[in-house]
Formats: structure tokens, C-alpha cells, sequence
């Protein structure tokens, strides 16, 4: 199970903090990564990590602005994410899968339930 929080209203130019707890499992192995779906839109990702860390992806919108870790020992991965923008505004969603190549193409075994997250001007 995967348990997103720190989602919420902030000002456009804002930062927010999302984590993710995972439990009833371990996703150390797994590639752990987060999506989005903003209203009337597709659910895309929005950046990706490796089980060590070692590798990270980011889509084009957010480099610069968002940062993905984990915790492995805590089995939580969080994503950072500074000068937050209009298009920002979306549900976001923890995902995990054994394939940390699945997840950049948009594929993920184990979804959380999502958290939203709104920017205003």
C-alpha cells in the first residue's frame, strides 16, 4: 500500500513537499515514482527514481523546479517541488514498479490513492 501526503493549496511561486509511505510491503527493490492528473487530462509522470537512488528521471516541465528521493530505510519516497506554477494543479499519485524504465514510460504496478494539489495566482 502506498500512502501519499503533503498535498494542499499553495501560491503560484510556492513550494510543497508530497511523501509517500509505503507499508504492507517493501518497495526497496522497486523503482518508485510520481504522476499527475490534472482535470480533463491524462494521468503522465512527473518523475522517477531508482530502488538505489542512483538514477532519477524528470520530465521537461518540472526540471529545476522538482526534486524525487527516497528513504529506504523508512520504505518513503517524497518528491520537492519549488516554484510551483498554474499548470502545476493536479492530482498526484505515489506509484512503484520493479521496473524503473516502467515508470518513465508510464507503466507502475502499485498506485496510492492520490493527492491534490492546487496552485493559485
Amino acid at each position: 500500500q502506498l500512502v501519499e501526503s503533503g498535498g494542499g493549496l499553495v501560491q503560484a511561486g510556492g513550494s510543497l513537499r508530497l511523501s509517500c509511505a509505503a507499508s504492507g510491503r517493501t518497495f526497496i527493490t522497486y523503482g518508485m515514482g510520481w504522476f499527475r492528473q490534472a482535470p480533463g487530462k491524462g494521468r503522465d509522470v512527473v518523475a522517477a527514481i531508482s530502488w538505489s537512488g542512483g538514477s532519477t528521471y524528470y520530465t521537461d516541465s518540472v526540471k529545476g523546479r522538482f526534486t524525487i528521493s527516497r528513504d529506504n530505510a523508512k520504505n518513503t519516497v517524497y518528491l520537492q517541488m519549488n516554484s510551483l506554477k498554474l499548470e502545476d494543479t493536479a492530482v498526484y499519485y505515489c506509484a512503484a514498479d520493479q521496473g524503473y524504465g516502467s515508470l518513465i514510460r508510464g507503466k507502475s504496478d502499485y498506485w496510492g490513492q492520490g493527492t491534490k494539489v492546487t496552485v493559485s495566482s
